[in-house]
């Protein structure tokens, strides 16, 4: 998608992105990195892999599929060399058999319980649908283990800004959240998406603030 000449500039610049591995298994593999690392997470069909390809402007950044629930690791990819992007495995997609289920639980949890690294989730959320089981559980872990965390609500193209707003204010209500925690974004339009990156370069700031 063209950048409007009218846009206003982006805080981060996304120059390079290097995808490093895969985590498959609760105490495997993940890289050795110092850098700081900002995950995101949500229910297989909230659309994580277009608001991805539309954060770092990279069409095959992360693969868009017709059938959710196929990433089955943790994925990570050094961003400029000075933070680390985690694609975490999308829950609550019906067709995943329970083995899978009870493989990625562990897999996530322990990944978010113990990397030191991590400043922040971006956790998303379909605008048009009423947050699940699964997504309320999720922000109930982060909210237990204190993880940063912000809500991208995703698919905004889909209504009309007047319903955009309404559902804004129904879903800070019924999440308990502050309005301005949550981001509507569209990876179809580009709304949202240079006030996510200015979300995510804050949270890397603070964690290199804390650090130093």
């Amino acid at each position: 998608m063209p950048k409007d000449p009218g846009a206003p500039a982006d805080k981060l610049v996304i120059r390079n992105v290097e995808f490093i591995g895969g985590m498959a298994e609760k105490h495997g593999w993940r890289p050795e990195s110092n850098l700081p690392e900002v995950a995101f997470a949500g229910r297989s069909n909230v659309g994580k892999s277009s608001l991805l390809n539309s954060l770092v402007r990279r069409k095959s950044f992360a693969r868009v599929s017709r059938t959710p629930g196929r990433t089955r690791e943790i994925n990570f990819f050094r961003v400029n060399n000075g933070f680390v992007l985690v694609d975490l495995p999308g829950y609550g997609y019906a067709r995943v058999s329970k083995q899978q289920k009870s493989d990625w639980k562990p897999l996530m949890e322990s990944y978010l319980r113990r990397t030191t690294q991590l400043r922040g989730i971006v956790l998303l959320l379909d605008i048009r649908r009423e947050p699940s089981e699964d997504d309320r559980a999720m922000l109930d872990f982060l909210a237990e283990t204190e993880v940063p965390t912000i809500v991208a609500l995703t698919k905004t193209d889909k209504l009309s800004k007047g319903a955009a707003r309404q559902r804004i204010t129904e879903l800070a209500e019924t999440l308990r959240l502050p309005n301005e925690q949550l981001i509507p974004f569209s990876a179809h339009t580009g709304e949202g998406r240079i006030e996510l990156l200015e979300a995510i370069t804050d949270l890397v700031d603070a964690g290199r603030e804390e650090s130093a």
